[in-house]
């Protein structure tokens, strides 16, 4: 199965308009198309920092466990 990402741009209209050009043998096949809106880097940025410092709680480290010992090259 191959993956094909296409990055297009939403018109003014607020249509979005693919062209995929797939081939012969993939004629009549049925296919999985997935939106997902790419954040621009200012929304980006907002939500990282809308995140930081909302930790409530304590760090809490999980014991480590023994080294283990292998034999010598």
């Amino acid at each position: 199965m191959e993956r094909i990402e296409i990055n297009s741009r939403v018109g003014n209209d607020g249509v979005l308009h693919l062209d995929c050009p797939m081939g012969a043998d993939d004629a009549n096949r049925e296919v999985r198309v997935i939106i997902e809106i790419i954040p621009t880097p200012e929304e980006w940025s907002q939500r990282i920092l809308a995140n930081a410092g909302t930790w409530q709680g304590d760090f809490v480290r999980p014991e480590q466990d023994e080294l283990q010992e292998r034999d010598p090259m």
